[in-house]
């Protein structure tokens, strides 16, 4: 199962907030805001700093992306 943080890109235009500001409100490195522009791993860590500093929950920021190739 894959992850997407499409939703959260489309909170920051909504909230006007660029990677720059989101990495010093979040207290998170620049490596993970390229992580999450790549659909890659993030710790929940830091998907909860995230949150906290958005003030938003986890749905808000991420969807899980089913793997359809895999037989149930």
């Amino acid at each position: 199962m894959a992850v997407s943080y499409n939703r959260l890109f489309h909170l920051m235009i909504d909230k006007k907030i660029s990677n720059t500001q989101l990495k010093d409100m979040a207290g998170i490195s620049a490596n993970i805001i390229t992580r999450l522009k790549k659909n890659e791993y993030v710790s929940l860590e830091s998907i909860e700093k995230i949150c906290f500093a958005l003030n938003c929950e986890v749905g808000e920021v991420l969807y899980f992306i089913p793997d359809n190739s895999k037989e149930s």
